[in-house]
């Protein structure tokens, strides 16, 4: 979505709020890893912007790449963006996509964390941003960010915090979605077959209620949601009995919310529309 002109993304947003979806979410690269040269916002800035020409749909960020910006200035984006937005703001966080995918590391200069350093720089980012977005002043020291007696003031128009939505796949990630999300984000994982996804899915769900019970958090309190990925995107939009099959066949292993990409194509959008017809009833059965 983040590459049309800007004008045309207001009116998609717009659209998209009459239409009934509870939420837009922008993506946090440097670039459109799939299309490096094309034309592309940032994530950010362009969430504030939107969020003065919408009134009620939820924003969010899908999710916000920790290597790209220090933990408390991070915080402070996002208080910010949750007073522009009036309380509207979902705070996505991840560990982001290798180097190997996203090419915005070499292209910036910015480390691209080997996955162990990844985690445990990513469970530091999320205690800090927690932090900052819950109290006045914060202090912190870790071994990889610190805070000093770090202000944080006006408080957010959320209470205790804009909810924080963390995406994750392996086991200790995972195990910080437990501890600190709201909500629980997943896409599966990459080159999976239909069954494959499904299968994933739902072992990465039960590993996160064992871990939910194992660190004394009822399971129920952590959202689960999921972004509609391949195998699935093509069928989504092939009829709305499709994509109700793909929602039912998710909420039967725990799913409760989800998030689908924009049409790639300009054909599938009358199909977008319809989608929309069919949410209040997919509403009902995912809650």
């Amino acid at each position: 979505m983040q590459s049309i002109p800007y004008n045309e993304e207001i009116d998609r947003w717009r659209s998209l709020e009459a239409l009934g979806f509870d939420s837009i979410w922008v993506s946090d690269h440097f670039v459109d890893y799939t299309r490096p040269g094309y034309d592309w916002f940032e994530c950010w800035t362009l969430l504030a912007a939107l969020a003065t020409h919408t009134k009620r749909v939820r924003i969010g960020t899908g999710v916000t790449n920790f290597a790209w910006r220090n933990p408390a200035f991070l915080a402070r984006q996002a208080l910010t963006v949750d007073h522009v937005s009036k309380g509207r703001l979902e705070l996505g966080l991840g560990a982001g996509a290798r180097g190997t995918i996203d090419p915005s590391y070499g292209m910036t200069g910015i480390p691209d964390y080997p996955p162990g350093e990844r985690v445990a720089r990513f469970r530091e980012y999320v205690e800090i941003v927690d932090q900052l977005l819950r109290n006045k002043v914060s202090s912190y020291r870790g071994k990889y960010y610190s805070l000093e007696e770090a202000c944080m003031q006006p408080d957010p128009v959320q209470k205790p915090r804009p909810p924080i939505t963390i995406g994750a796949l392996g086991p200790n990630m995972l195990r910080v979605a437990a501890k600190y999300a709201d909500t629980w984000n997943t896409f599966g994982g990459s080159d999976l077959s239909r069954d494959e996804f499904v299968a994933t899915v739902s072992r990465q769900n039960s590993f996160l209620d064992r871990e939910c019970r194992r660190i004394g958090r009822d399971p129920e309190t952590l959202r689960r949601s999921l972004l509609v990925f391949t195998p699935f995107i093509r069928t989504m939009y092939s009829s709305v009995q499709a994509f109700e099959d793909i929602v039912k066949e998710f909420v039967k292993i725990g799913i409760s919310e989800f998030i689908i990409f924009y049409p790639w194509s300009p054909r599938d959008v009358p199909m977008l529309h319809k989608i929309a017809e069919a949410i209040p009833r997919l509403r009902e059965t995912a809650t």
